[in-house]
């Protein structure tokens, strides 16, 4: 069965809102953009507002989605996870200072940590920034240790 979930980045003067997941959750020690799983009956774009405002304490609008991230892996035949990929300027509130998902910091555009983030994200991450769309599939090893193949279309 594959899991559909959502990331947003939050864009904010040339930085982008990330977060450092906490070691004992998946993706956890790992930078990445917060997001999280659709829930039974919302749209990606009604998941997104929810997750962000969950995990960040922010209430997002005008969220656009740019691309989606197939991940594969040998155990199952379906893809793992299916995951939409938002981009917003537009948000409203205070950031949540402690979270139990992880730290959440503005991080500068241009000097991503793309070493302590997910392997797929240097192949389609540089290409949202420039406000292209596009369909990431990536193909890992069991447990999504290792990224082994992928394939990145630029949709515009």
């Amino acid at each position: 069965m594959t899991t559909h979930g959502t990331l947003c980045y939050i864009k904010d003067n040339g930085k982008i809102l990330l977060q450092k997941k906490a070691k004992k959750l998946f993706g956890g020690d790992r930078w990445n953009a917060p997001g999280g799983k659709i829930a039974k009956g919302e749209t990606p774009e009604q998941g997104v507002i929810r997750e962000i405002h969950e995990e960040t304490g922010l209430t997002i609008s005008n969220p656009l989605n740019r691309g989606t991230l197939i991940f594969h892996t040998p155990e199952q035949k379906d893809p793992i996870w299916l995951v939409h990929v938002f981009e917003t300027e537009r948000y409203s509130g205070e950031l949540k200072q402690n979270y139990r998902e992880g730290k959440l910091e503005w991080v500068d555009e241009t000097k991503l940590p793309f070493d302590q983030m997910w392997e797929d994200d240097k192949y389609w991450l540089p290409l949202m920034l420039k406000q292209k769309n596009f369909e990431g599939k990536f193909y890992f090893t069991e447990g999504l240790k290792k990224l082994v193949d992928h394939e990145v279309k630029i949709l515009d």
